[in-house]
């Protein structure tokens, strides 16, 4: 009998997170869809592996046998997936670089020279992630290296170096009444509604919404978008505003939206992000020194 490997995933998550909820965060799923992959595997083993409760789910002693045996199954496969595709790339002399929105901004293209001149004959090709993927799949092996924003969920789980740190302002409709203002507080944008990424993304979304820097006033939510195009949309239509990155108003400039210095609110990070497995790889070290080396020169930052 075959079983995905994604079915034992989400039976993982739900053993080690204890409820569908918070596991349903760490996969970057919904509920719903988590559930009918438990009820999936449990018809495939013929075996009921959790106990449901309004506590959470709590493992069966079959289940617990399967808690035993999966993780080091899986970290086995991943490692074996990790170095077939790494090897091909090698073979081809491709690095692939996973990123989300601008990388790292004017500092991306150095970056790519500078590793190209130090590996000739190397190609660096770069793939763009949704924001429901905040790893840029790095944690799904899919890429070998990764330029992304912190913190991202799974980042505990992989090596980061920072390259640089910039300041989180506002993004809102230009006829809003804040949009006059050299620079706004945070606190008198508490009550506005934000345009958030999805619930699934879990700490990526908490962070650019900014959850833990309210002093638990709620959140109101206008839209839910996935990707850049989606996200100037609904805040030019009005539907909310959001935080974001100084640089994204040189990157995602736009008629109808402004962008604005936002005060109490914590700088946003960009760092280079690799596999632990990567730690001795020589092309993946080479492309982080260059990271690391061609960082962002005064006239690219806004203070």
């Amino acid at each position: 009998m075959d079983v995905d490997s994604r079915l034992l995933r989400c039976f993982v998550a739900v053993a080690e997170e204890g409820t569908l909820t918070r596991a349903a965060e760490r996969l970057f799923v919904s509920q719903p869809a988590l559930t009918k992959q438990i009820k999936q595997l449990e018809a495939r083993l013929g075996v009921r592996l959790f106990t449901r409760s309004r506590t959470g789910m709590a493992l069966t002693e079959p289940g617990r046998v399967l808690a035993e045996r999966v993780p080091a199954l899986l970290a086995r496969w991943d490692q074996v997936l990790r170095e077939t595709r790494s090897a091909a790339g090698r073979a081809a002399h491709v690095l692939r670089v996973g990123f989300m929105a601008s990388a790292a901004n004017e500092a991306t293209p150095r970056i790519i020279a500078e590793f190209t001149r130090r590996r000739p004959g190397w190609r660096v090709d770069m793939r763009q992630a949704s924001w429901s993927h905040p790893t840029a799949g790095l944690a799904d092996g899919d890429v070998d290296v990764a330029l992304l924003r912190l913190p991202f969920p799974g980042q505990d789980a992989l090596r980061t170096a920072v390259l640089f740190t910039e300041p989180r302002w506002v993004a809102l409709p230009s006829g809003h009444p804040l949009a006059a203002r050299e620079v706004i507080p945070f606190r008198d944008l508490w009550d506005e509604p934000f345009v958030a990424a999805p619930p699934e993304s879990g700490r990526w979304r908490e962070y650019w919404l900014a959850t833990g820097e309210r002093e638990g006033h709620p959140v109101r939510v206008g839209a839910v978008t996935d990707q850049p195009d989606d996200w100037l949309s609904a805040i030019a239509n009005g539907y909310g505003i959001a935080l974001a990155p100084a640089s994204a108003a040189r990157f995602y400039a736009r008629p109808g939206i402004t962008y604005r210095p936002v005060s109490g609110v914590s700088p946003s990070q960009v760092g280079v992000a690799w596999a632990r497995a990567d730690d001795t790889h020589p092309v993946v070290q080479e492309f982080v020194r260059c990271c690391l080396d061609s960082g962002p020169r005064p006239d690219e930052t806004t203070t």
